[in-house]
């Protein structure tokens, strides 16, 4: 049992689209990720993600709308909501999911579909 320093551990890697994972917890992974562009449409069948914003401005697209987070917002995505991330300048995210869940979802995309990272 440590304190973990979510900045300092942001300042170890620059790769985007690859979560890395800082913690575990009751079966759930808190996992930090670097976002720019847009990310692949995609639902997750039985899992939510919380997607809290910890540097830069973050977007959750859906099909019928757009929400926009800021530092300090988040959004939960509820499973089978199909949906896709953005962001147009670099944005920092925390993502709080079940162990294991695959970040594109249902989607195998050769660019996109990364291993989970552990620090």
């Amino acid at each position: 049992m440590t304190s973990i320093n979510v900045t300092a551990k942001f300042a170890l890697f620059s790769d985007h689209w690859r979560p890395k994972v800082i913690a575990r917890l009751n079966g759930q992974e808190l996992k930090l990720i670097k976002v720019q562009g847009t990310f692949p449409w995609h639902h997750h069948e039985h899992e939510d993600e919380m997607f809290l914003v910890w540097r830069g401005t973050f977007r959750v697209e859906f099909r019928d709308r757009v929400v926009t987070l800021n530092p300090g917002e988040l959004i939960v995505v509820p499973a089978g909501v199909e949906h896709r991330t953005a962001a147009d300048e670099e944005a920092e995210v925390l993502c709080f999911e079940p162990a294991g869940v695959l970040n594109t979802g249902n989607v195998v995309d050769q660019v996109f579909t990364a291993p989970t990272a552990d620090f």
